[in-house]
């Protein structure tokens, strides 16, 4: 690749970010594009290490880059972009100087992992089409060199808006090579900043009317306007949201209800719970210690790697731990907990990639239990 090429895939860059706005611009909610800019230091190694090299100069340590992405889903996308990784000097056992810089275009895929709140982590990996020059003649001419390098690197980011990310990144480049350049052969390393702005804007919350409570007509004689004369009334100052008897007083109901207190996560081929999970136990168990005449019903799962009977086995023994550690560390009796495996015969995801494993790999706990209600208006 020369020069020329060089600066044509940098314009088409620069074309495509610059196009961007206009294709979310119609948008009325987020976007998968976005675009973004960042600014850091660079060191190129090993250089000064080689053993023609007499002295090392000082690295012009100031990198920056442009970019722009697409987003397939939440989790992953592709990026191309600009980038600029500064110069570095040195001198050889020859008594000549010489320096580098090297510029070109980036093509790569980036993945997303949320965390907490807005942070989030990051990966990258990709090809690097760079070109290599130096400003200082070497025998009368100023040399240069092109090729393609792989880089990789990660990064961690935090949201200010849906809108606008800040992101501290790491990258680092292989393969940086120059045979112009009496055959040099570099490795690079980057860190910076990066604020990148994904178009579009999120959907609004929707609009709910208010709740207007009905008007009940005064009945004279009915001190708690429940319908029912004070000389019948054998329950004063009932809510005026219940429904009452002849007497005044309210109407229950038994109601059975399950509630699906959420899943707990395990490391694949492991029916060990995890550090983390003892908060979403401790839940589960004050849940069961408020209505103690509730019962628990512990679902294990697996992910469809492997062999079907031994992924039933797992999630037997992964229900049967959380079963045993509501017993033993929380105090719920046995005689309220059911332990039963499904395997992987109900999936929330379907598939075998890593995320529909991840949350394959979990506990459902349905709580059941009767309820007295008072019935309302």
């Amino acid at each position: 690749m020369d020069y020329k090429n060089m600066m044509k895939n940098t314009l088409k860059v620069v074309l495509l970010t610059s196009m961007l706005p206009f294709a979310a611009s119609a948008a009325q909610e987020l976007t998968p594009w976005y675009v973004g800019g960042g600014l850091g230091v660079n060191n190129y190694e090993p250089n000064c290490d080689q053993k023609t090299m007499k002295v090392c100069g000082e690295d012009d340590p100031y990198a920056w880059d442009v970019f722009g992405g697409y987003l397939f889903n939440e989790y992953i996308g592709i990026e191309l972009g600009y980038r600029d990784l500064g110069r570095a000097e040195w001198t050889n056992y020859d008594n000549k100087s010489y320096d580098v810089g090297a510029t070109g275009v980036s093509l790569g895929v980036v993945g997303f992992y949320p965390l907490a709140d807005k942070w989030s982590l990051s990966s990258e990996i990709g090809t690097y089409s760079y070109l290599l020059e130096n400003q200082q003649t070497v025998n009368g001419q100023k040399l240069s060199d092109s090729g393609v390098g792989l880089f990789a690197g990660a990064g961690v980011g935090y949201n200010f808006t849906d809108n606008l990310k800040l992101e501290a990144k790491y990258r680092r480049y292989e393969n940086l090579d120059a045979d112009a350049l009496n055959n040099l052969k570099m490795e690079s390393n980057y860190w910076g900043l990066a604020l990148s702005y994904r178009f579009g804007t999120s959907a609004p919350a929707p609009v709910t009317a208010p709740i207007v409570a009905p008007i009940v007509a005064v009945t004279p004689g009915d001190a708690d306007k429940d319908g029912v004369n004070d000389d019948m009334d054998k329950c004063p100052n009932t809510p005026s949201t219940h429904k009452v008897d002849a007497t005044g007083c309210t109407v229950y109901e038994n109601i059975t209800t399950k509630h699906d207190l959420g899943g707990i996560l395990f490391a694949n081929d492991s029916a060990e719970i995890r550090a983390g999970s003892f908060a979403d136990l401790e839940k589960l168990a004050d849940f069961m210690n408020k209505y103690p005449q509730h019962t628990v019903s512990i679902g294990g799962h697996a992910s469809n790697v492997g062999k079907a009977e031994y992924n039933m086995k797992l999630s037997e023994r992964r229900a049967v731990a959380v079963a045993n550690a509501l017993n033993t560390k929380y105090g719920i009796s046995k005689s309220r907990i059911n332990a039963v495996g499904y395997g992987i015969t109900q999936p929330v995801m379907q598939g075998s990639s890593a995320e529909a494993n991840r949350v394959n790999r979990r506990i459902e706990a349905i709580v059941t239990g009767t309820e007295k209600r008072a019935v309302l208006r």
